[in-house]
């Protein structure tokens, strides 16, 4: 408890908009039960579905009301006495790591933020299916729970008395209250009431007193006077003046955002809405918004958010959640917010609404969810929201082509866009490209919105669309390579021939752009091809063919030499440049990054990783003067057991600085320290000079004795000591 509200401290003002949360999500639930139980909200007040907040500032108690579900003595004890809910343990833990005060509701621990301002809280509920109870607690963690028989009936729903702090006696403000409810609660879906003070003018008779002294002075009077004395005391004597009243105000008369033109709505309104919808109160706003109306045989009206952050538990329990961040409305009446059949898991980062005049209103959740009509309204809202996100794109200048920046530039001078695509990519990226894995129909469009760094994008985001203007005449492939980092990759010796001939090859660093890649074949009729794997071409060489028959003996030879290494085949490259060899992978089997991807996982099938390996193809580089040499020895005498050796470490090295992981790293350490010898010019059968015998029989006693001498000392200490304390 002490943690959450000292770490809260500094933002007391979120006290009430938990509080009208929670009462609006009471309201919620009641209204959707009364949809097949007309009598489930009673007559009178009862029916009225609203919140009611008064203060009462001689006792200092502020009192937030609600006529919505409430609460059972189990419900109490489970959503009010247990502060150790793994909500609470996670919002901690986010704060410690971003101090973002504004995401407590998100955690469902919203609740005890009342501590912030009460030292002492009373929750009266009052469930249909139970008595009246209240709940009372001070900001120890200590609870009691006990039958209310000294309150005022409820009727049904829950009222919650803060007895404020002498500190936070500006709750106390009526005027205070009205921002608080403006600012945060303004677009909640249910009338938020103030019992606000009201002066008026009031006619009360004149005081008596001071018409008798107005008669005591009057002595000397005329006669004609005490005539008009007279006729003035026939008519009553009166006076107006200032009198407060109470009434309940509304606070919140703001029509439906998605219910109004979008043409009508202000950005801040937008703003206002979403940080409402999604109890995300920090400074920022949301990326982009869609606000639109479908029509025809689904009739629906709803607002698509993007938020400008990703939820800290966003790809936690990715594919077994069944939390939506979409609301679902019929006819006005809140549905639900677990409809997962809304958007893809995929899109599940987007905040907003749907409101359907088309769905019925009388049928369980569970009838609702197989409804055909969702189908349609989940294909329209996907083509919007990725309209939404592609408008980011387009209205961002860092996103538009080289030739357009000029226009760009002179067109647009609004600041705000520039570097959002980034900042959504940075935050949303995975989602985009899970899309494309888990969406068919959608893969092009979603391909469009994919960004990457490149061996030509400068350190900025690039999109495929860049990419294929860039392409060299006569390209016929997107290439790609992946590993763990850019800088990583970008040292790769894959990349040198490529680089020289001006090619453009995209950075995947990823670790689902491996998976991506499996499902992303092609995009404009463009193949992809992954350059660290066989099958790469560059155009025709024109030497190549007398190359390859040039060194086929060496090829032959080699590939033999590595028979127990799973060598597939060993064929001049057409890759490198400065390196020898290099290490690709057949066209269907795991990439080097793959492997250690696989080989990292918990739980991964060795069998599988064996077969999913695929074999492996040594490319050399025929220019090379280490592979000349070898070809010259191979040719003069190919038992040679120090070329063998070498074809051995060049392949364990040439399989390291291509990425892959050493099966046996002794038996290369081994390698290498023999080309040491070699270059050193020691025999590779000089032995390692082992330690004298008597020397080190010698050294063992020469320990001993000092440890003995010390340990003897040390007695000796012990026992003087002894004697001093028996003195």
């Amino acid at each position: 408890m002490d943690i959450i509200i000292n770490s809260l401290y500094s933002n007391k003002d979120i006290f009430l908009r938990e509080l009208i949360s929670n009462a609006s999500d009471a309201l919620d639930k009641i209204r959707f039960l009364s949809l097949t139980d007309k009598e489930i909200l009673g007559e009178g007040d009862n029916a009225k579905l609203d919140i009611q907040i008064k203060l009462d500032k001689e006792k200092k108690i502020l009192s937030i009301r609600d006529r919505g579900i409430g609460m059972t003595k189990e419900d109490l004890i489970k959503n009010l006495g247990t502060i150790a809910k793994s909500g609470t343990s996670a919002f901690v833990e986010k704060m410690q790591t971003s101090g973002d005060l504004n995401l407590i509701g998100q955690f469902g621990v919203g609740f005890y933020s009342v501590y912030l301002v009460a030292d002492y809280v009373e929750v009266i509920s009052k469930h249909n299916d139970d008595k009246q109870y209240v709940w009372e607690s001070k900001a120890d963690g200590a609870f009691a729970i006990s039958e209310d028989v000294w309150n005022e009936p409820l009727g049904r729903g829950t009222e919650i008395r803060l007895h404020l702090r002498e500190e936070a006696g500006e709750y106390l403000e009526e005027a205070k209250l009205k921002e608080l409810v403006k600012r945060y609660s303004e677009f909640i879906n249910f009338p938020i009431y103030l019992w606000a003070s009201k002066e008026v003018d009031v006619e009360v008779p004149a005081d008596e007193d001071e018409s008798s002294d107005e008669e005591e002075t009057s002595d000397s009077s005329s006669s004609e006077e005490e005539v008009e004395d007279e006729d003035a005391e026939k008519k009553p004597k009166s006076k107006t003046v200032k009198e407060t009243t109470y009434e309940w105000e509304l606070l919140n008369d703001v029509k439906a955002i998605w219910l109004r033109n979008p043409k009508e709505v202000t950005e801040e309104e937008y703003t206002k809405f979403y940080q409402s919808l999604a109890k995300d109160f920090s400074e920022e706003k949301p990326l982009s918004w869609s606000h639109f109306t479908a029509e025809g045989d689904v009739e629906f009206k709803a607002v698509l958010f993007v938020p400008p952050k990703a939820p800290h538990d966003l790809y936690e329990s990715y594919y077994n959640t069944k939390k939506s961040n979409l609301k679902l409305y019929v006819r006005r009446v809140f549905i639900s917010d677990e409809f997962d059949e809304l958007l893809p898991k995929y899109l599940n980062f987007l905040k907003g609404l749907v409101d359907s005049d088309t769905l019925p209103l009388n049928v369980s959740r569970e009838m609702l969810q197989q409804h055909s009509s969702l189908k349609t309204i989940k294909k329209k809202l996907i083509r919007k929201a990725l309209d939404m996100i592609r408008k980011i794109a387009e209205e961002d200048p860092d996103e538009s082509n080289d030739k357009d920046k000029k226009d760009v530039e002179k067109s647009s001078d609004d600041d705000e866009k520039k570097g959002q695509y980034a900042k959504f990519w940075n935050e949303f990226g995975k989602s985009i490209k899970l899309g494309i894995i888990e969406d068919a129909s959608n893969r092009n469009r979603l391909a469009k919105l994919l960004r990457f760094e490149s061996t030509k994008s400068g350190g900025k985001l690039a999109s495929l669309d860049q990419y294929i203007s860039r392409m060299k005449p006569g390209q016929k492939d997107i290439f790609y390579i992946t590993g763990s980092s850019k800088e990583q990759l970008e040292k790769s010796p894959f990349l040198e021939r490529l680089t020289k001939k001006n090619y453009e090859v995209i950075f995947f660093t990823d670790p689902v752009d491996e998976y991506l890649m499996q499902y992303l074949m092609d995009y404009e009729d463009k193949k992809f091809q992954n350059v660290s794997k066989e099958g790469l071409k560059l155009g025709k060489d024109s030497k190549y063919k007398d190359l390859k028959e040039s060194f086929k003996d060496l090829t032959k030879w080699w590939k033999s030499a590595l028979a127990s290494e799973n060598v597939d085949d060993v064929k001049i490259s057409v890759l490198l440049s400065d390196t020898p060899c290099v290490v690709v992978t057949s066209k269907y089997g795991w990439s080097a990054n793959m492997e250690r991807i696989m080989q990292s996982q918990t739980l991964s099938d060795a069998n599988k990783q064996a077969y999913m390996r695929g074999k492996r193809v040594l490319e050399i580089n025929p220019r090379h003067p280490i592979i000349k040499e070898l070809r010259e020895r191979v040719v003069k005498d190919s038992e040679d057991e120090s070329v063998k050796k070498t074809a051995q470490l060049m392949y364990q090295t040439a399989l390291m600085e291509s990425g892959f992981l050493l099966s046996e790293p002794k038996h290369f350490a081994s390698n290498i320290y023999d080309s040491v010898k070699t270059s050193l010019n020691i025999s590779p059968d000089a032995a390692v000079e082992e330690e004298d015998e008597a020397e080190e029989a010698e050294a063992e006693a020469e320990a001993e004795s000092k440890e003995a001498s010390t340990s003897k000392g040390d007695d000796a200490a012990a026992d003087a000591d002894t004697l001093k304390d028996e003195l």
